[in-house]
């Protein structure tokens, strides 16, 4: 019903979670999150694409469920898939998906990789996007800070992405886990400098921002940006002005990366 109300313009962002804490919560053991999505994802799709599903596999079984509404966009609307593992990027590139990773940026490169590889053996994308390079969206999340000069964006940008690190680790350090557990998939700085450092934060004026996205993007092969423009302790006036900023003076050089 979403796509046919937006004309066609509707797209579907899946994934499997990452929490293994917010997954036991539901008695979800996080060694078998993987397949149940998997299959979760597998029905959904054969639903999309039928008006009468029938469907059996691991964790779901239906016979003869009528589908009221197929989507406007055949065979189905866009998928899109988030990955912070190699894992998850190959089988996003195995279905041709379009496709985004997070974390430093050594990190997401090889999650891109993984990506591109896997979709490269398919042939290309299954819902394919001219305005993207190759018809497929390929991003990376990054929180970009934008302000007149270095030393005002990170006055504010350091408390606002202290504050939602901290928040962000709230359930692993309640639990005792530790930043190695192998079921953390993505490595997080412990504070606003590491984050900096390795590239997962961006901050300063126009021409800092621009010029660690211009390295970033030659380096990952993007075509996608995602960003948090406002979090943490950030005013309204500092997040407006950030993302005015970001609008005026970043985002139309980027446009001819």
């Amino acid at each position: 019903m979403l796509d046919h109300l937006s004309c066609g313009r509707f797209e579907v962002g899946v994934g499997r979670g990452v929490s293994p804490f917010e997954l036991k919560y539901h008695k979800v053991e996080h060694d078998q999150s993987r397949d149940i999505f998997v299959d979760a994802f597998d029905c959904v799709s054969a639903g999309l694409t039928t008006d009468m599903l029938t469907y059996k596999g691991p964790h779901y079984e239906y016979t003869d469920v009528p589908i009221a509404l197929r989507p406007l966009q055949q065979p189905h609307p866009p998928f899109w898939y988030g990955s912070s593992n190699t894992t998850g990027s190959t089988w996003a590139g195995e279905r041709g998906m379009h496709f985004v990773s997070l974390g430093p940026t050594g990190f997401a490169k090889k999650n891109i990789e993984a990506f591109r590889t896997a979709l490269a053996r398919r042939g290309g994308p299954a819902n394919p996007k001219p305005e993207f390079s190759g018809g497929t969206a390929v991003g990376v999340l990054r929180h970009i800070f934008v302000a007149e000069t270095d030393a005002e964006a990170r006055r504010w940008a350091k408390p606002a992405m202290d504050r939602h690190l901290a928040h962000l680790n709230w359930l692993r350090v309640t639990h005792g886990a530790t930043t190695t557990d192998a079921r953390f998939n993505v490595p997080r700085g412990a504070d606003f400098e590491a984050g900096l450092a390795d590239g997962s934060v961006i901050a300063g004026t126009p021409q800092t921002v621009l010029a660690e996205l211009e390295k970033q993007v030659a380096d990952l092969g993007i075509n996608y940006l995602l960003s948090y423009p406002f979090l943490g302790t950030m005013s309204l006036a500092e997040a407006l002005r950030s993302l005015e900023l970001f609008r005026t003076e970043v985002m139309p050089k980027l446009a001819t990366l």
